[in-house]
């Protein structure tokens, strides 16, 4: 199994930048795609991004592609995605996950983290 923490999350202006963290437990981090999604108030979870194992093929949302960077460190056991041009209607409750396959859907993730807040003020 695999235990993640978020970290990372805050308030910040329109256009400003937030890199978040999502720590892993377990040695087998490396085994896992490892993805970023979010929540707004009142919507579905929504795909952010998502890397591979080995961290060489990144798949990002339409609407996040260009703004946002997943990465991995195996060795530090975790993912990062750094947040740029932020916007107020990229608000939401971000959550880190794990699966075994490089998709878009939740259902592909059987490990998630509790969430960090990231809040952008117009």
């Amino acid at each position: 199994q695999v235990q993640l923490v978020e970290s990372g999350g805050g308030l910040v202006q329109t256009g400003g930048s937030l890199r978040l963290s999502c720590a892993a437990s377990g040695r087998t981090f490396s085994s896992y795609t490892m993805a970023w999604f979010r929540q707004a108030p009142g919507k579905e979870r929504e795909f952010v991004a998502a890397i591979s194992r080995s961290g060489s093929s990144t798949y990002y949302a339409g609407s996040m592609k260009g703004r946002f960077t997943i990465s991995r460190d195996n060795v530090k056991n975790t993912v990062y995605l750094q947040m740029n041009i932020l916007k107020p209607e990229d608000t939401a409750v971000y959550y880190c996950a794990g699966g075994v396959r490089l998709t878009s859907a939740t259902r592909d993730y059987d490990y998630w983290g509790q969430g960090t807040q990231v809040t952008v003020s117009s």
